[in-house]
């Protein structure tokens, strides 16, 4: 999971107040590497709302014909501050990072990397992948827990039947399903697959703020409408939200949510920190091969670790939600 644009912009992000009761965020294209990048769709952050509950950064991406964009191979990189969720809804990524994880990405199944003090990983689809599509989605680390130590968890949800949806918990819990994969703040993330035509009415924690990432089909959040790669957010207060397909065909979304977060983030490349200092370090010990990120073992692509991108020229200044 990196953010590869090679002048990242900063945001320094806090959680917004209550808006409208279903407020549209709209995804923008963003292409991640050389001439033959894939475009991702990043719908967080953005500047009227740059987190949702802990979750601090979504790129949507696919279907994508590996043949025409080349695929994924991401070089090591770090992070810190932060846990990083994939999930694919087709096609396999191979995954190591310095801890010594080895493991596979593939289609309904979670990898949960927590980067805390730092971490580096790299990414590659197998050679057996031709389409590639899903989420890469970032979790921000509460002041207390950020500088924790690194890890690594893989977990397979079951698929529950909820009035005829298809539901996988990989975070949390919804409808009476707990994951067993811990966080360091409360978080629900889920896959849903909804049937043309179905009404759902789900209970949710009305402390929670949610999002809707409609991935295919035609969703309806309240009402609201929502395109492919737009995500539909709803502010705490409710117990229920209520989604409906009114298509002719299935739809496939995820649903995310958590407390409103609470704390201020800069958040730079792939840092998640507190301050522009903080940042400006943590890029030193990443260009100086400091220990604080570990190193990947088993990476044979070019370059053998990507360089960090040069600091903005002016200082990092919050960037307030509307």
């Amino acid at each position: 999971m990196s953010n590869l644009e090679p002048a990242p912009t900063e945001l320094t992000c806090r959680s917004a107040g209550s808006g409208p009761e279903v407020s549209v965020l709209t995804a923008r294209e963003v292409p991640l590497g050389g001439p033959r990048a894939m475009t991702v769709r990043r719908t967080l952050p953005q500047r009227k709302r740059a987190l949702i509950g802990a979750w601090c950064f979504a790129d949507h991406y696919g279907p994508d014909d590996v043949s025409v964009s080349g695929g994924m191979d991401v070089a090591p990189h770090p992070h810190t501050g932060l846990q990083t969720a994939s999930w694919l809804f087709s096609g396999e990524i191979e995954h190591r990072d310095s801890i010594g994880s080895h493991a596979m990405v593939r289609p309904g199944e979670l990898n949960l990397m927590t980067g805390g003090h730092g971490i580096c990983h790299s990414e590659v689809s197998t050679p057996g992948t031709t389409t590639l599509h899903g989420v890469q989605l970032w979790i921000a680390l509460p002041d207390e827990h950020r500088h924790t130590a690194r890890a690594f968890h893989h977990y397979v949800p079951p698929v529950l039947d909820l009035d005829g949806a298809l539901v996988r918990v990989f975070l949390g819990t919804l409808a009476g399903h707990a994951s067993p994969v811990e966080t360091f703040t409360p978080l629900l993330g889920a896959e849903l697959v909804v049937p043309a035509g179905t009404r759902l009415a789900l209970d949710v924690d009305s402390g929670f703020e949610h999002g809707v990432l409609l991935d295919t089909g035609a969703i309806a959040v309240s009402g609201i409408g929502l395109e492919s790669s737009d995500l539909g957010y709803v502010p705490a207060g409710s117990s229920k939200l209520h989604l409906e397909n009114p298509g002719d065909e299935p739809s496939r979304l995820l649903l995310l949510g958590g407390p409103p977060f609470g704390e201020e983030i800069l958040m730079w490349w792939n840092f998640v920190a507190r301050s522009q200092e903080e940042i400006v370090a943590f890029r030193q010990a990443w260009e100086e091969e400091s220990g604080q990120f570990g190193r990947v073992e088993g990476y044979r692509g070019t370059p053998a670790r990507l360089p960090a991108p040069a600091l903005p020229t002016t200082r990092m200044v919050p960037r307030r939600n509307s």
